[in-house]
């Protein structure tokens, strides 16, 4: 399941990026008023602004879902909860304990 949601969340990902590079800035209504060719494309003078807008509504909602999604199932996996919790304990090994030293370690003298 968590895998078709994250499949499904680079998808929606992937189309708000496309529809959002497809889309015209605002500053681009001015051209089209002074005859730019602009009513002429496939959806009309206005009709591919709603369209891609209305497109890029609904994938951001399912980007916005699948991520909610995804944050649930992640806090509810079984995945340890730090990383000391992932390391295991070294097991003890079978040598002498190094015997305790009394003083720190001073250099020897020079002859």
């Amino acid at each position: 399941m968590q895998t078709l949601i994250v499949i499904v969340h680079v998808l929606a990902s992937l189309g708000v990026i496309g529809l959002v590079l497809l889309q015209q800035g605002k500053g681009a209504d001015a051209g089209a008023a002074f005859g730019s060719g602009a009513s002429a494309t496939v959806f009309g003078a206005r009709g591919s602004g709603s369209f891609l807008t209305r497109a890029t509504a609904i994938l951001a909602t399912v980007f916005f879902l699948t991520s909610l999604s995804l944050a649930y199932f992640s806090g509810r996996s079984a995945a340890p909860a730090s990383v000391t919790e992932i390391v295991a304990p070294a097991a003890p090994t079978a040598e002498a304990p190094a015997p305790a030293q009394d003083k720190p370690d001073l250099p020897a003298p020079k002859q």
